[in-house]
């Protein structure tokens, strides 16, 4: 059963509609990033082609929380998680190739992906060591300094970290993500931002029309399950089926 959709108004930044919105405005995801990576970013750009931000057409129905560039060519996508799964560190290989098949063009040479970052910004610990950032990259188990620089980074920020690892400002905006208010400049930024998401209501319809959507996504599936229990469990025919569920033979087919 899908949880219950939360209110509009009620959206906070941890909320995947409200920090790809928030996060749709470089003021917002530029100090973002360099706090999280201790660099200088001169800029980042929004890809012109769609395609970069809304992968929905593949198998698995992937859409970007955020998907951004800077000006070295360099890939960001943050994901925000709030559900607490097993399957986190697949879900970033999965993220990290769509991205790539995505970067690359049919027969392009491999040495034209970009360096990419994979973004995971977790409201509970999945590692369970208490550190607020886990950086990882490929290196060789029989020579840990040997690196394969593949330009593929995956890192998973933990808003409920313990450890003193991570920079003042960046604990401070884990800490306004986890919801213990704003209690800096850019928090204070990042919380008039979600404010000013609230009051739009284009926004407000989207985020309507997003929600029934994944409803109806739901009652389909749910549908299609009892027709895969009835088919190979009990053995009905399509007719059979079709007359069960008060569905048309071509709908069950």
């Amino acid at each position: 059963m899908p949880r219950k959709a939360k209110n509009y108004d009620e959206l906070e930044l941890k909320d995947d509609f409200m920090f790809g919105m928030v996060m749709r405005n470089p003021k917002y995801v530029k100090p973002f990033l360099e706090a999280i990576l201790k660099i200088k970013i001169r800029k980042v750009v929004y890809p012109e082609s769609q395609k970069a931000i809304d992968l929905s057409a593949n198998a698995k129905g992937v859409r970007l929380d955020v998907y951004v560039e800077d000006d070295q060519n360099t890939v960001f996508n943050l994901e925000m998680q709030t559900t607490h799964k097993k399957d986190l560190p697949k879900r970033m290989r999965y993220y990290q190739g769509m991205i790539d098949l995505n970067i690359l063009n049919k027969g392009e040479s491999y040495c034209n992906l970009k360096k990419s970052y994979v973004i995971f910004i977790c409201t509970f610990d999945p590692f369970g060591e208490g550190r607020h950032i886990y950086t990882f990259c490929n290196t060789c188990q029989e020579n840990t300094s040997l690196t394969l620089n593949d330009d593929a980074v995956k890192i998973v920020l933990n808003t409920k970290g313990t450890i003193d690892d991570v920079s003042p400002e960046m604990k401070r905006i884990l800490d306004y993500i986890e919801g213990k208010g704003a209690s800096d400049t850019f928090t204070r930024e990042l919380e008039n931002a979600v404010q000013s998401v609230r009051q739009n209501e284009d926004w407000r319809r989207d985020y309507m029309t997003l929600q029934q959507e994944y409803q109806e996504r739901f009652q389909e599936g749910k549908i299609e399950g009892k027709i895969e229990l009835l088919a190979h469990d009990f053995h009905l025919t399509v007719p059979e089926i079709a007359e069960k569920l008060l569905l048309s033979e071509d709908e069950v087919q």
